[in-house]
């Protein structure tokens, strides 16, 4: 009789193994993966955005090359003034598709006023100017004053809003009075011969003008300017 050799299995081993290798109860169900969303829509969004940021780069850089001539202010012109072709300069810029008036409109636009206070170094757009102003329509005057050293502030220019005063020449008389509250410098002149700081022109009410130029005749006015307000 023939005694097999193999060795005879430990059942305890073989159990622990099963036990080992299979996991019962809820440790053994996994977690179900949701499914993940595909979302056409947004990536198409996207995509149209890309394209949308990369053509109006394209046509920025496009135009950048395309240079045209305009006009830029070179000296203040003050609201209700009319715009002289001294304030006026040519500029190339480029074609950006605002509506900056061309440099061969500069004859149209002498013909203008400005709408607004137009600083030096403004590009001018139709939008500034006004073809009848205010300050020289009717109902105003436009009055010279010829002032002395201490009558009229220095830096005064065409623009300036300024207050009229009258200031009386001899002691114990009334106290200076505000005539014009915001008179519109339209012209500022050079000293005179006769000693005088400097020949001012300024625009005023009708009915105040005989006033203020009488008492300019006989060196009782003086300006202060106003600064900010255009």
């Amino acid at each position: 009789m023939r005694i097999s050799e193999t060795p005879a299995r430990d059942s305890r081993n073989t159990v622990a193994a099963g036990a080992q290798g299979t996991l019962s109860g809820p440790a053994s169900r996994k977690l179900p993966v949701p499914p993940r969303e595909r979302r056409p829509a947004l990536a198409a969004v996207a995509v149209l955005l890309i394209l949308g940021g990369a053509l109006a780069t394209t046509l920025l850089v496009m135009r950048s090359g395309d240079r045209v001539s305009a006009i830029r202010i070179s000296q203040q012109v003050g609201a209700g003034q009319a715009i002289p072709i001294s304030a006026m300069e040519e500029v190339q810029i480029a074609n950006t598709g605002i509506g900056y008036v061309a440099w061969v409109h500069r004859q149209q636009v002498t013909k203008t006023f400005a709408k607004v206070t137009l600083l030096p170094g403004t590009l001018l757009t139709e939008q500034m100017v006004v073809t009848a102003s205010q300050e020289l329509g009717p109902g105003k005057a436009r009055v010279g004053l010829s002032l002395k050293a201490g009558q009229l502030p220095s830096g005064v220019k065409a623009g300036d809003r300024v207050q009229i005063i009258h200031v009386p020449g001899r002691a114990g008389d009334a106290e200076p009075e505000v005539l014009a509250q915001s008179a519109l410098v339209d012209s500022v002149g050079a000293a005179g011969r006769s000693g005088s700081s400097g020949q001012v022109t300024v625009i005023v009410n009708s009915e105040l003008s005989p006033t203020v130029a009488g008492y300019a005749t006989i060196g009782e006015i003086a300006i202060a300017e106003l600064p900010g307000a255009h």
